[in-house]
């Protein structure tokens, strides 16, 4: 989240010049094209961030330094998103507004690789109109107290309690990722909570203790096995529950094992609190480390196909042990019906149905006990030059896969 106040006194004279202006392009724009992301569509949020700079260098002039520059440009933008409003209600178009709040997340924390955010877009979405426009402008857009007094046009005094308000009942929707979140915020709005309860907090920092420690040996060992540095951190959202974490990810009506996924660099999983009747507490931290091992073979390699990166991430979580894996699979062995990998790359829920988990985590750990962790590094790197990797070819492995197989069902 960016800053969007001023870092010193503003002097009209100077502000005036186009090296100055060019400053204040660099320094505000993120807040502005923020503001823009929930007011306007998605595709209107470049070409309106671009007219109001060009708006506002046109009229620099007439700026007296009676306020900040942000909140002279912010009204610049108020007023285009206004016109924005009036024409897209003539065109009958669908617009968007501050009340859309999906994808909002707060910061925990941030290790070397990883930062750790808690999904409150649904929460937001139950607050009062004006709570969450408070909330939005301080904490997605980055105003100040001042600059958000400015821009609604009430007193500091009375914008500090609306937000304090607003945060005591954005705790009350997180349910128990509620403390944590709202005192991650107030470390930086200087709200402070004098009837938090504290034992509460205590429990969902041990909690988040638990997600942090699990994943930060978890990531340097990986980091370190597959000997590749990240090509950028990964952002793990917390979602409350299951329907939060399935209407987030599109899968409204997804099964109950479906708690977990990764979009680019963020991976998505629902809280250990609520983990829904197939997961436990655990099983969801360990299913983090499985994600994140998937998306560091993705990172190493785009192209990587599913049974590599599904097994890899099966064969480093350890989420299932060896003698489960191999009990809950002995009747497709001994049918003879073991899945090609072609198969294994199989992306609907049906993966699940097929044993995919099991059999893709077997032909990783087949491959580390016969062939050793240099050949797995050089087919996550070229899943296609299996003879370059492991000096025989694709159905050469997969038979002499299903041979070892065979031995370990009977």
């Amino acid at each position: 989240m960016s800053r969007a106040q001023d870092n010193g006194p503003v002097y009209p004279g100077e502000q005036a010049t186009n090296q100055s202006f060019e400053e204040a392009y660099r320094q505000y724009r993120p807040a502005i094209r923020n503001y823009l992301a929930m007011k306007v569509h998605p595709m209107k949020v470049d070409d309106l961030l671009q007219y109001i700079f060009l708006r506002a260098m046109e009229r620099r002039h007439t700026f007296k330094g009676n306020s900040s520059l942000f909140t002279w440009i912010f009204k610049i933008a108020q007023n285009v998103i206004k016109n924005e409003y009036r024409s897209s209600s003539r065109n009958k178009e669908q617009s968007v507004d501050m009340e859309t709040c999906a994808g909002h997340s707060i910061g925990l924390d941030y290790a070397r690789h990883v930062d750790i955010r808690i999904d409150i877009g649904s929460a937001l979405e139950k607050l009062d109109k004006r709570d969450r426009h408070m909330i939005s402008l301080r904490f997605f857009v980055g105003c100040t107290l001042a600059e958000i007094a400015v821009i609604t046009g009430m007193r500091e005094s009375a914008v500090k309690n609306r937000l304090y308000r607003g945060l005591q009942k954005l705790r009350k929707e997180l349910k128990e990722w509620g403390d944590i979140a709202v005192r991650t915020i107030q470390d930086m709005v200087d709200i402070v909570d004098a009837n938090g309860n504290a034992a509460n907090s205590e429990e969902m920092e041990h909690v988040y203790r638990d997600l942090f420690g699990k994943l930060k040996g978890s990531v340097e060992e990986l980091v370190k096995k597959f000997k590749h540095r990240p090509s950028e951190k990964v952002v793990i959202e917390i979602y409350p529950d299951l329907p939060a974490f399935h209407q987030a990810t599109g899968e409204p009506g997804a099964p109950d094992w479906f708690m977990g996924t990764f979009e680019g660099n963020t991976l998505k999983i629902v809280s250990p609190l609520n983990p829904g009747p197939a997961h436990s507490y655990h099983s969801i931290l360990q299913s983090t480390v499985h994600l994140y091992a998937m998306w560091l073979v993705k990172d190493i390699n785009a192209s990587a196909p599913k049974w590599i990166c599904q097994g890899v991430g099966g064969y480093e979580s350890k989420q299932m042990s060896p003698d489960f894996i191999i009990d809950s699979v002995k009747d497709t062995i001994v049918r003879g019906i073991v899945p090609t990998f072609r198969e294994l790359n199989e992306d609907s829920f049906r993966f699940e149905e097929m044993k995919g988990f099991q059999f893709t985590y077997l032909i990783v750990q087949f491959i580390v006990d016969r062939y050793g962790m240099d050949a797995l590094n050089r087919l996550v790197r070229d899943a296609e030059q299996f003879n370059e990797a492991l000096g025989c070819s694709e159905s050469e492995l997969h038979g002499q896969w299903v041979t070892h197989l065979k031995k370990a069902a009977s």
